[in-house]
């Protein structure tokens, strides 16, 4: 990719001669994804896609579901007791490629469709014993999809070169480890660009720590989208806005002073720091 047409015209020509290239032009599906280009700018979806997984999964004729997870889903590991119900009330699926190959489909498909992402990492957790329940949440997500498959990411013509970053957790709310879930979204201009859900890789103690850790994973994501940018020839302007809704967190970024209940989040603290400073 890039903007010099005679170099890129050139390097064509050489892998012509050794791989015998054709050129189909402008790209209108990629990997089962849609492009469509418009006055707006380019919009990606699955449509196909998801329509494929609601009639390989039967649900042709179901009722749409308005959410693609219900809120407060406890779903859990094989012999976890919950207290809320048994073994027998839930059981575990007698073959699981088919959960497998199901949720296979649905992490692929959270490349254009981020509104999925919590409820596909939830579900991702279960590959290897799925039980009954969480075969039921699974189908509940191409429920979802069902309301609004052609669902589109724009990556819009209008862009002022500044990325902006939104990060949050969600504290202890996994109900078997009581580990923090990470969440961050990041904009180029008006075009969403990364995102992602996931369960961080250690404890925190508190929700300002569960929300730190969320911003330095954000972070990380920004450095590294910065100096991709940087390689495209497309520099970004100006420092990037990280936006927070913790004011311990924040607080944490803007002090230098490190007490005795930050220092096991101190690595963190202090790559958060540095990039502030930069």
């Amino acid at each position: 990719m890039g903007n010099d047409n005679s170099a890129v015209k050139k390097l064509k020509e050489h892998l012509h001669l050794t791989f015998h290239i054709k050129d189909l032009g402008s790209p209108k599906h990629f990997l089962g994804i849609e492009i469509a280009r418009s006055d707006r700018g380019i919009s990606l979806s699955q449509r196909k896609f998801v329509m494929k997984i609601i009639s390989e999964a039967g649900l042709s004729g179901c009722r749409p579901s308005v959410i693609p997870i219900e809120q407060n889903a406890k779903l859990t590991y094989v012999g976890y007791d919950t207290g809320v119900s048994s073994s027998s009330d839930d059981p575990l699926l007698q073959d699981p490629s088919g959960y497998q190959r199901l949720v296979g489909k649905l992490i692929y498909l959270t490349m254009t469709r981020p509104d999925i992402c919590y409820a596909v990492q939830t579900l991702s957790q279960f590959m290897h014993s799925p039980k009954q329940s969480h075969m039921n949440a699974a189908l509940n997500i191409v429920r979802y999809l069902k309301t609004c498959p052609g669902l589109r990411i724009l990556l819009s013509r209008k862009c002022n070169v500044e990325i902006t970053a939104y990060c949050d957790a969600d504290y202890a709310t996994c109900p078997m480890s009581r580990m923090s879930i990470t969440g961050f979204c990041i904009k180029f201009g008006e075009s969403l660009l990364s995102w992602k859900t996931k369960k961080q890789s250690t404890e925190s103690l508190s929700s300002a720590e569960a929300e730190y850790r969320s911003m330095a994973k954000t972070v990380c994501e920004i450095v590294w989208l910065r100096g991709l940018l940087l390689d495209l020839g497309a520099p970004v302007k100006g420092p990037t806005l990280l936006i927070c809704d913790n004011d311990s967190a924040l607080k944490l970024a803007a002090n230098p002073v490190l007490h005795e209940r930050t220092k096991h989040i101190e690595v963190d603290c202090h790559f958060t720091r540095e990039k502030i400073q930069e």
